[in-house]
């Protein structure tokens, strides 16, 4: 029996998209640190080569920032070419472009008699370009960098895929219907997307995160006023039973599990990283 180690992702190179967020770069700092060659895949690529030469710098890695639009399959095509020309053939995608918006939120968790005179503030008041975003974002954002970054992968029969889902798609939160829907969709294409790719190689599996304070939820459960948590902030921590937000280094150790050979019989899961969140009735 070999030592448990992450040492055979040294020198492979992984494509992250949304890898200058919050938690998408707090990921790509465990990959750093056992050798990886990652590419941040962003549509802000100013962010991307900032976000990607610290890290680079703090772990003396290969990190390159690369700019590409998640809904935009010409602008995936031309980030693969510049990617396997500066750091070779793609062997690990992880899917993390992702959010939400106020745009695709309602203003009311819900409905009461009060609101049938004010239906702007309910589900019936949600605007379809915003709703249309935030769905196209999270779904169409995973869909087509699989469809993308995953080529190399079919020529060499090996690869990873790991995409980012998230609780809401098992326990859909109030207020947000577009991302929730969304990201249970990313679960059904995960387990859909495994089984095609299982014959071939490609490994595919999903982590899906609890309640994390990110720059996309910040205005929902944060009370900009008092820099402490929001009714429906602290809402969330009160139904965690470990009592409190996830910090995003949690998120290392099972993406580093789910891309390593370690997993090598594990395919088609989402893994909740949850606090005990999805464990607890309420009660």
């Amino acid at each position: 029996m070999k030592p448990m180690s992450f040492e055979d992702l040294r020198g492979k190179v992984c494509v992250i998209t949304g890898g200058a967020g919050v938690l998408g770069s707090t990921m790509v700092r465990a990959m750093a640190s056992v050798g990886l060659k990652v590419a941040i895949a962003d549509i802000n690529k100013e962010v991307a080569d900032k976000v990607a030469a610290g890290i680079a710098a703090e772990y003396n890695a290969e990190v390159i920032g690369v700019e590409a639009n998640v809904l935009d399959k010409s602008s995936l095509e031309k980030a693969k070419v510049e990617i396997n020309d500066k750091l070779g053939a793609i062997d690990i995608l992880v899917n993390g472009a992702g959010g939400n918006s106020p745009q695709a939120t309602t203003k009311v968790e819900q409905m009461v008699d009060e609101d049938l005179n004010n239906l702007e503030d309910t589900f019936y008041g949600l605007e379809m370009e915003g709703f249309d975003k935030v769905f196209a974002l999270n779904f169409k954002g995973t869909l087509l960098p699989t469809m993308v970054f995953t080529q190399d992968m079919l020529k060499n029969k090996n690869g990873v895929v790991l995409n980012i889902s998230s609780m809401n798609s098992y326990k859909p939160l109030t207020k947000i219907p577009a991302y929730s829907a969304a990201k249970a969709s990313v679960n059904n294409f995960t387990e859909w997307i495994a089984v095609h790719l299982a014959k071939v190689g490609i490994r595919v599996n999903a982590i899906a995160p609890g309640f994390f304070i990110t720059n996309q939820n910040r205005f929902l459960v944060m009370d900009e006023k008092t820099g402490g948590y929001s009714p429906r902030g602290q809402k969330i921590v009160d139904n965690t039973p470990m009592g409190k937000f996830g910090d995003p280094e949690d998120l290392q150790g099972i993406t580093l599990f789910l891309l390593s050979d370690i997993s090598s019989f594990i395919t088609g899961i989402i893994v909740p990283v949850d606090g005990g969140y999805s464990a607890f009735g309420g009660v």
